[in-house]
């Protein structure tokens, strides 16, 4: 693939460096105009960066299809969480609220398993009716879920505020020897746990391999991390652009949460989606639950680990109406996932449980 090609196929990513330019030369404009002008830059900054991230997903997923599964998912999901310790990290540096990380963690919960699998399976089965998974992958990514999220954001609640750097320790420990044997069961012995075997058809479509063999993963690969760095200059200014327009407007307090997590799973929303209305619903229930596990399980340990650095904590115990839902929705995805089939009315109980959770944070809650 020649300069002109890759320049061609990557413009999303040149808008978004020229966007990112900008910005830095427009930052104090924008903010001497007011309010409304910084609203309106972070929504076309939080808009780049989808674009940004979409490419960063695509290449992600390029090398997915030529490595396969389990290892294409992880590939995607681990793009993800890139993104989003990235924009964290950099809005965690400013004003930003001290329950900014754990908010983000438990919106980009609800919205990988309530939200994508939720609607996945939704369209999925009104279209295909059952559609079959490996159940061995649903059990271990929702017993790993339960231990890490436990582990990191309802125990914290009853460690006193003078010892929170101990348990921030172990934490960091505790997170890193769960992904640590996760890894190793995946791309391992038991990496059958996340693949599917579904039958040949007689005449097969152009596969995805022969769509992406002209791509180098060597050009993906420098994509990729070009685009993150992009993403997080873009993320510099969105965070003082939103913090600007934000402040003393009434928004919901968790609503730069949720952008955080959005913005990281807007790639893995259309994969999913795609993956589904093919009926290949072990990828959507790889990237789902493996981009829920892979929040909490990556981003708890480098977050706990910039806290420790600068010495300032911040609240990682969620709150009851939070507790509340996370446990709901793990016991829904314990039992919609126990039978290695899914169906309509499962991700429609995965998407009223979104829907609710949309509506308590605009309630504040």
């Amino acid at each position: 693939m020649g300069i002109s090609s890759i320049l061609k196929e990557e413009r999303f990513l040149l808008i978004s460096l020229a966007v990112a330019v900008v910005a830095f030369f427009g930052e104090h404009w924008v903010l001497e105009m007011g309010r409304g002008a910084a609203i309106l830059a972070a929504i076309a900054l939080i808009a780049t960066i989808v674009l940004a991230s979409m490419r960063v997903a695509h290449h992600a997923e390029v090398l997915a299809v030529k490595v396969g599964d389990p290892y294409g998912t992880m590939i995607l999901t681990l793009a993800a969480v890139a993104v989003e310790v990235i924009i964290l990290a950099i809005l965690m540096s400013g004003e930003s609220s001290p329950t900014l990380v754990r908010d983000t963690i438990y919106s980009a919960v609800m919205l990988d398993i309530n939200g994508i699998l939720g609607l996945a399976a939704l369209l999925g089965g009104l279209k295909h009716g059952e559609q079959p998974y490996n159940d061995d992958s649903g059990k271990t990514y929702g017993v790993m879920i339960l231990t890490a999220m436990g582990i990191s954001m309802i125990v914290p609640e009853f460690i006193p505020d003078a010892k929170w750097h101990y348990y921030s320790a172990f934490t960091i420990g505790a997170m890193i020897a769960l992904y640590a044997l996760f890894l190793r069961m995946q791309v391992g012995q038991h990496s059958y746990f996340f693949s599917y075997s579904y039958p040949r058809t007689e005449k097969r479509k152009e596969s995805a391999q022969e769509a992406h063999e002209d791509e180098s993963s060597a050009v993906s690969i420098a994509t990729i991390l070009v685009g993150v760095v992009i993403i997080g200059l873009l993320a510099e200014f969105m965070s003082a652009f939103m913090s600007t327009g934000l402040r003393g407007s009434g928004a919901p307090p968790a609503i730069a949460a949720i952008i955080v997590a959005a913005i990281s799973a807007a790639p893995e929303i259309l994969t999913a989606l795609r993956a589904a209305l093919r009926n290949r619903m072990q990828a959507t229930v790889n990237i789902a639950m493996g981009a829920s596990l892979s929040t909490v399980i990556l981003t708890v340990p480098m977050m706990e680990a910039i806290a420790l650095y600068t010495g300032q904590p911040f609240i990682m115990a969620m709150s009851p109406v939070q507790t509340v839902m996370v446990i709901i929705t793990l016991i829904a995805a314990a039992i919609n996932l126990n039978d290695g089939e899914t169906n309509a009315i499962e991700g429609m109980t995965h998407f009223i449980l979104f829907a609710t959770f949309i509506m308590l944070t605009g309630l504040g809650l």
